[in-house]
């Protein structure tokens, strides 16, 4: 057995790699860019071969990895906070189309310059899209949620999102 101490955003770039993601489309925003740097890194090294997409905005994150996910790629994005919510349109495409994509969705509070902390108001504000939701409680949940998401999304031809808060979850993977 193998242990490895881990940022829980660290934990969901390890799982895509896992998962053996073909498409990864990517735009910053905090929390989550240090998901998207990882599996950004991995690919510039080769250690992971997939096409890593830098897209304008959260919305085209989401559009790229719609077109993928129909072109029968295994497609990941990751968003948070207000990413999250600029991709609501593309959401309800996402579930019409019935496409197992999987997306990473770090918590933040959607109401800055007030707070910037943790809070689940961004991905319970997209519970009625059709998206699975899955809240992990720990990196090693994170880790392992990200591999089973992929089983899932493939297997009922739904998306689904991997929810964690941010700033919290630094346990052991």
């Amino acid at each position: 057995d193998m242990k490895k101490v881990m940022e829980g955003n660290h934990a969901i770039s390890f799982g895509a790699k896992a998962s053996n993601v073909e498409v990864i489309s990517a735009y910053p925003i905090t929390p989550q860019t240090q998901i998207v740097e990882l599996l950004s890194e991995m690919c510039a090294t080769g250690e992971l071969d997939s096409k890593f997409i830098k897209v304008e905005s959260e919305h085209s994150a989401m559009a790229a990895v719609i077109g993928s996910a129909a072109a029968g790629a295994r497609s990941f994005t990751a968003t948070s906070s207000h990413g999250l919510l600029l991709m609501h349109e593309m959401l309800h495409w996402a579930v019409g189309a019935r496409l197992p994509i999987v997306m990473a969705n770090v918590n933040r509070a959607v109401g800055p310059p007030w707070n910037i902390w943790t809070d689940q108001n961004d991905s319970l504000s997209q519970r009625d899209t059709g998206w699975l939701q899955i809240y992990c409680e720990s990196n090693q949940e994170v880790f392992d949620t990200s591999l089973q998401a992929y089983k899932i999304a493939e297997a009922i031809d739904l998306p689904v999102m991997l929810v964690l808060d941010a700033f919290f979850l630094s346990h052991t993977c």
